[in-house]
Parts: structure tokens; sequence; C-alpha cells
């Protein structure tokens, strides 16, 4: 098999549906993923010649059908993939019948609105910080929220050693705000809000993109025709994660 032929071992379980890029090389940090009986090394590569197992169990090369879901997450639910180590856990909760995973995170005290799908690419693409797709929040705080807060947030909080993103925000009522983001900093709305002297009491994700929340806490539904068209424009000239 030529070199160009083969396929790096994080790409082909995206690819696969399995999982995403990130998802695959921490199976391959723990050891679970194996070829033809081996455990590889990160960065990897394989030919359709070789066996790929996960857990022992073995990915075929039969796509699965594409799964696109929007589901709203309630408070307490942890999004992640392994279920041997977190009991509530986002996989679990819906426990839909063949294998899909989310696209990106939300926190465990926060609700709202995550993808989950078994297709990698449009994951990686999603992901993707610079292209720099929005989600909407409404977000409740501790005390008043003042004109310089609205300000300050908008131009910009330095966290996790940079300075966030340009956003969009509006003052609901004395406590609430809605926010778009357009980056994905890990907490990044509640630590901004720390920056400021507030604390989040409540925090809700009501849109990614072009997909808004519509279905009740802890329900989901697939995405239309019509949506997932949109997404693809909106991710047609989206970088993918270069592994």
């Amino acid at each position: 098999m030529k070199e160009k032929d083969a396929t790096r071992i994080n790409k082909f379980l995206s690819e696969m549906g399995y999982c995403s890029r990130r998802a695959a090389d921490k199976l391959i940090e723990q050891g679970r993923v194996t070829i033809n009986g081996k455990v590889p090394e990160m960065g990897t590569k394989i030919t359709v010649d070789d066996e790929v197992h996960v857990d022992g169990k073995l990915i075929s090369e039969a796509r699965e059908k594409p799964i696109y879901i929007a589901f709203n997450k309630p408070i307490g639910i942890v999004c992640t993939t392994d279920t041997r180590v977190e009991k509530d856990n986002i996989i679990d909760y819906i426990n839909y019948p063949s294998r899909i995973f989310p696209i990106g995170r939300l926190d465990k005290p926060s609700e709202g609105l995550i993808l989950l799908t078994n297709d990698g690419d449009i994951v990686n693409k999603i992901l993707r910080a610079r292209n720099k797709h929005q989600k909407e929040y409404i977000v409740k705080v501790d005390k008043p929220i003042t004109k310089t807060f609205l300000d300050k947030m908008s131009n910009g909080v330095p966290i996790l050693d940079r300075v966030t993103r340009k956003c969009e925000i509006e003052k609901i009522s004395t406590y609430q705000f809605k926010i778009v983001l357009t980056q994905g900093l890990n907490r990044q709305i509640r630590r901004m809000c720390e920056y400021l002297g507030y604390e989040v009491m409540a925090l809700k994700r009501i849109r990614i993109m072009n997909i808004s929340l519509d279905v009740p806490v802890g329900k989901w539904r697939y995405l239309s025709k019509e949506e997932l068209r949109e997404i693809n424009e909106m991710i047609s000239g989206s970088s993918k994660t270069h592994n």
C-alpha cells in the first residue's frame, strides 16, 4: 500500500464516525486502541489491510448513516464519551442506540443546547476556533448588571493568558444578559464574569450557529435537512483540525 493511501489512526476513527480526532487521541493515549493486536503510538498510520479495535471491538469499514442531534442538556450532565468514568454522562443519559459524541462541551452546572453526531468531519470543522461560529447564551449573575460590565464584556476580558474576542452582549433584566460568543475557551463566560467581580448563577446556551434551542430540558431531536444544509454552507470554507 502506498504511503498516500495510509491514514492516521485518529483521522480513521473520526471518519468512521467513532469519535472526534481529539477523543481518538485520548483513546490512543489510554491504550484502548489496537492495530493488528498491538497498541499504536500517536500518529501511527494504517491502511485498508489493518484491523483496528477500540476496547477490543473491531471498528468496521462500513460507514454508518450520519446522525445529527440537537439536545437540551440538563444541569448536572457531563459532556464526555467516557462512560466508565462519569456516572452522569451525556451518552448514557441520551442512550442513543448507536455511537454518537458531543460537538464541543457545555459545563456540568450549565444547561441548554449541545449538538451530537457520529460525523467526525463536521465536528472538526465546527470546533475549529478560527471559524468563528456563533454560540448564544442567557446568563444570570449575582448582582445588578452595569453599563461598565457590559462594555468590558463586549470588548474583551483577559482570561487564560489571552484577551477574549469582542462579542455581542445585551442586558435582559437587572441580573440577566444575553451574550453571543465566537470562541470556545474553557468556562469562558464564567471566567469573564469572575474577572469583573460577578458570579454566574445560571447559564443556558440557546443557539449554536443556525440551530436554536426548541426542545424541553432532557429531550432531543434530529436536525432537519434544511438546518444541515445551512450548517454545511457555513462550514464550507472551514479548516479541519490538523493532526
